[in-house]
């Protein structure tokens, strides 16, 4: 039954204890396979040379910057991104290599309500489809929801991107619609798909990301023995 006021309308459930969340905070955030840090200019040199595997340049297609002609073109931007505070900028980390290989930001940081998006991703081909790419993504989840206590947690991008919602799909946000006609860049328009995660959502989503980002879930090869969208519907078993 919904919650209803003193006139029998319906209202939504009572949340009388909340309280705006802090906003985050800049120190590393450590896994098995990455480690998420504030991005800095020192990170460009690692960063083109990555970037510079995508030969096609088809990475930058649904992101409103790039691609980078020179490591200085890159570092005038990160230069800007390092000092920002809405977007806060991330440089991910192959603790393999030590290498930079990509960057993600919190943005649209909401904390009087509880939200927070993440967003202005940027994968070298050496971080997609990598345990480190799915761990940097948990990483930041774990922060918003356990750390910081948000109540939302938000993905956006071009509805013409299909990796990107398959990627959100995968990583358990739900689909909230499309918002049309809601951006120009590059000189041609974007409706946005909207996607979110919920404070309710979050443990049964870190159970699965725990069990999937464990060693003996990948075989010698470094494939995945169980996918983390069965983990996430059909539960841990294991491994």
């Amino acid at each position: 039954m919904p919650h209803t006021n003193a006139f029998g309308q319906p209202i939504g459930f009572p949340l009388p204890d909340w309280q705006a969340r802090p906003l985050p905070g800049r120190s590393p955030l450590q896994g098995q396979y990455c480690r998420v840090e504030p991005l800095t200019v020192d990170h460009a040199p690692d960063l083109f040379a990555a970037y510079q595997a995508d030969a096609s340049g088809q990475m930058w297609t649904y992101l409103s910057y790039g691609p980078f002609a020179s490591v200085d073109e890159l570092a005038s931007l990160l230069a800007k991104q390092q000092v920002s505070q809405d977007p806060l900028f991330h440089a991910i980390i192959d603790l393999r290599t030590g290498k930079a290989v990509g960057v993600a930001s919190y943005l649209r940081i909401d904390p009087a309500n509880g939200v927070i998006e993440v967003g202005w991703i940027s994968y070298a081909p050496a971080l997609q489809r990598t345990p480190a790419a799915t761990e940097a993504m948990y990483l930041l989840m774990r922060r918003a929801f356990d750390e910081l206590g948000y109540r939302r947690y938000e993905w956006k991008c071009d509805s013409l991107n299909a990796p990107s919602r398959r990627a959100a799909q995968r990583l358990g946000f739900t689909f909230e619609g499309i918002f049309r006609q809601a951006i120009v860049y590059r000189e041609r328009n974007r409706d946005t798909a909207w996607y979110s995660i919920l404070d309710s959502e979050w443990p049964t989503l870190k159970q699965a990301f725990t069990a999937w980002l464990e060693p003996a879930n990948f075989d010698e090869a470094g494939q995945q023995r169980v996918g983390l969208e069965t983990l996430r519907t059909k539960g841990t078993p294991p491994l």
